[in-house]
């Protein structure tokens, strides 16, 4: 019987498995979690044949190395970043047939933050909760890639896309977060809320899954008092004591006792996901929905 798994011979800095995530929890305390880059890891499953839902790994910065114990299709995308297959130069963007024993190796990022991975057949480890994404703060899900690792691979469902690359975002040299105001912005001084949409911040390398962190002007409370914890969505723009916003992703925690100056639009996210740091970060608002 074909061994259907992938052998993980450089797990990287932080590389996990990913799909669309587990909706539908936030009551039992578990966020969404799944793919920050979603269009990315959409691509990468088209390129190999799977369907849209298949787990694929998600790598940060420094990519990883993987050998196949059986000939899979392979795609890489999301982060530019240099791709080889047995030591040879292989397409980035492109499906890449892997033989067996090959080492596929995902390197460091040109630009943005993460790569994704896809094979054919999918990520097969155990789903938890419908998904087999990991959640960094919860612990659900597999655990982060370590080297030596196997992963088991399902069936291929269909075959690769004919195509030789596919065309995909570059990473953000600013990114421009579009915002609906609130739900506590009447928690700020009306001159910290103009700040907020009218200066210019910047991702700050404490940024991970869980929120975009920044760095730029504080942004000054007009009430001091202690807000009762309450339920936190994907975008919520969340400003701690420090006053500097932090945007939430897909494993932020879902309440928070922080005031929520506005939410930024579920499609700017992807490019969040990619914004390295350094990279200018730019607030603007757009009118609330009727």
């Amino acid at each position: 019987m074909t061994d259907r798994a992938l052998a993980v011979v450089r797990a990287g800095a932080l590389t996990t498995v990913q799909d669309r995530g587990r909706p539908g929890h936030a009551h039992l305390g578990v966020p969404r979690s799944g793919a920050l880059d979603a269009p990315a890891a959409a691509l990468v499953n088209r390129l190999v044949g799977n369907r849209g839902d298949a787990a694929v790994l998600e790598t940060t910065v420094d990519g990883c190395a993987l050998r196949p114990r059986s000939a899979v299709t392979v795609a890489v995308a999301g982060a530019p970043c240099p791709v080889t297959v047995g030591g040879r130069p292989a397409a980035w963007g492109a499906p890449v047939r892997v033989r067996a024993g090959e080492v596929l190796e995902v390197g460091s990022a040109r630009a943005g933050v993460r790569s994704y991975v896809g094979v054919s057949g999918g990520i097969a480890v155990d789903p938890v909760l419908g998904s087999r994404s990991a959640d960094l703060l919860s612990g659900l899900g597999p655990a982060p890639l370590s080297d030596g690792a196997v992963l088991p691979l399902g069936s291929p469902a269909a075959p690769a896309a004919r195509v030789d690359v596919a065309p995909l975002p570059a990473p953000p040299a600013e990114l421009v977060l579009r915002v609906m105001p609130g739900p506590r912005d009447d928690w700020f001084t009306p001159g910290a809320v103009r700040t907020f949409t009218s200066r210019t911040y910047r991702v700050s390398s404490a940024s991970n899954r869980i929120g975009l962190r920044t760095t730029g002007p504080a942004l000054e409370r007009a009430r001091t008092e202690e807000l009762p914890s309450e339920g936190m969505v994907l975008g919520a723009v969340q400003v701690p004591p420090d006053g500097t916003p932090v945007v939430f992703l897909a494993d932020h925690p879902t309440t928070g006792g922080y005031p929520v100056i506005a939410v930024v639009h579920p499609a700017d996210l992807p490019a969040a996901a990619q914004a390295a740091p350094g990279t200018p970060v730019r607030f603007v608002a757009v009118r609330r929905r009727p």
